[in-house]
């Protein structure tokens, strides 16, 4: 886990994200209060009134993040909540002080990811299983009396799936089990993961350097990550305050996502892809992979 003193620069580095203002915009950069306005046309666009949704700045201090009961985890509910900035667990809707969030171009790739992906140790698509991926994220997170609400939000999540905006990775082993994934909501140029497993040793993180691989190019802004854990900081998220997710969130959802089903990008190769270089990561016809083209994090 990470300490404060290791948590404080990433607080101070969110704050001072040049994609933050706290003032009238300037270029390339936005109001935090203009996610008033945009989510007033996402209301309107999912048929919600306002006042439907509690607001996340009025989240309480015990237990840290909670904001309302939730009764309602419909489709058009659900969307309006996460680009609000919150996230119902145990019949609760949450919002954190500070949330785990990831950069596309701030993604850690590891040394062993790295030669898993170059090795091609595990084959990895999208929405090809994603009741598979949701039943074992299932096992690896049921925990006793929390069982029964997180089995409606998977339920939420698999109608999101079926009106085409939550997705699923999956990662194969070589002999055609599923060895690892994750499985989260796109809404605008924002992705929110929901849960990953592993079955082999960093087989989900695999999945997750390819998402990310594809995210960047896809054009999205961030990856919300809700918690603060081990993995996720090994992946290159960071502590971002309430306020600021919520900024980006705004800007986020004035661009349209990709509705509908993914698949593989033909044209990326996550083994090919510097997340600190934009435009890495394409396959051009007779290239060959360079282990020296990106050295991975130590």
């Amino acid at each position: 886990m990470l300490s404060e003193v290791s948590r404080r620069p990433d607080i101070d580095r969110a704050i001072s994200d040049p994609r933050i203002s706290h003032g009238p915009s300037a270029p390339g950069s936005f109001y935090v209060p203009a996610a008033l306005a945009a989510l007033a046309r996402l209301y309107a666009e999912w048929s919600l009134k306002p006042g439907a949704l509690p607001d996340p700045e009025e989240a309480h201090g015990h237990p840290e993040g909670r904001v309302g009961p939730c009764t309602d985890m419909r489709v058009p509910t659900m969307l309006a909540a996460y680009a609000k900035g919150l996230y119902p667990g145990e019949r609760t809707w949450w919002a954190p002080s500070e949330r785990m969030v990831s950069f596309p171009e701030n993604a850690y790739v590891s040394k062993s990811v790295w030669r898993l992906l170059q090795m091609r140790a595990y084959t990895v698509t999208f929405d090809d299983d994603f009741a598979g991926v949701v039943r074992a994220c299932a096992k690896m997170h049921r925990k006793g009396s929390g069982a029964t609400a997180d089995s409606d939000v998977a339920e939420s999540f698999m109608a999101l799936h079926e009106a085409g905006h939550a997705h699923s990775v999956e990662v194969w082993d070589r002999s055609g089990k599923l060895a690892g994934g994750l499985y989260g909501l796109a809404i605008g140029r924002a992705f929110f993961t929901e849960k990953m497993f592993s079955r082999e040793r960093d087989a989900s993180n695999v999945g997750f350097v390819t998402l990310s691989c594809h995210l960047q190019h896809w054009g999205y802004a961030l990856n919300d990550g809700k918690h603060m854990s081990g993995q996720l900081s090994q992946l290159g998220f960071m502590m971002v305050p309430r306020f600021a997710l919520n900024g980006l969130l705004s800007k986020a959802m004035e661009e349209p996502g990709r509705d509908g089903k993914w698949a593989l990008d033909d044209g990326l190769d996550a083994a090919r892809w510097n997340p600190k270089v934009p435009g890495t990561g394409r396959v051009t016809p007779g290239s060959q992979i360079r282990q020296d083209n990106f050295v991975p994090s130590s």
